[in-house]
């Protein structure tokens, strides 16, 4: 096999690495979004208010260029589910909120999802 025909079949592959962890770089800034938000009083407080929409345009830039590599059934529900576990997680963990059975059964249903989303996609669009 010639070096050009190994680059052409690996080179889905390593654009398909790429997109995950750009995917995961845009899950993280969309948490950090969030998090600006509860701080921001309602857009009065300039730093986490500044934070918070400089890190919701980077998620969506980086979601955007997602979406170039995988199909938008998978990178919107793993962005949108992995923000929401994530904000919920560390809503509970650092910012003292409330964990109740119905919290905690939510996010796991939303985690499940993704997981299975995800799962099912990969078998029908080559990701």
């Amino acid at each position: 096999m010639n070096s050009t025909a190994y680059q052409k079949h690996e080179e889905p592959r390593a654009s398909s690495t790429i997109a995950w962890w750009l995917l995961g770089l845009a899950v993280s800034f969309e948490i950090i979004g969030a998090i600006g938000l509860r701080f921001s009083e309602g857009f009065t407080v300039l730093l986490p208010t500044g934070l918070a929409l400089a890190a919701f345009s980077t998620a969506l830039y980086l979601v955007s260029q997602v979406m170039k590599k995988l199909p938008v059934s998978v990178a919107y529900p793993v962005w949108a589910g992995g923000g929401t576990v994530g904000v919920a997680l560390l809503g509970v963990t650092a910012l003292g909120e409330d964990m109740n059975i119905s919290k905690m059964i939510g996010v796991v249903l939303v985690l499940i999802g993704v997981v299975i989303i995800n799962r099912t996609s990969e078998k029908s669009s080559g990701c």
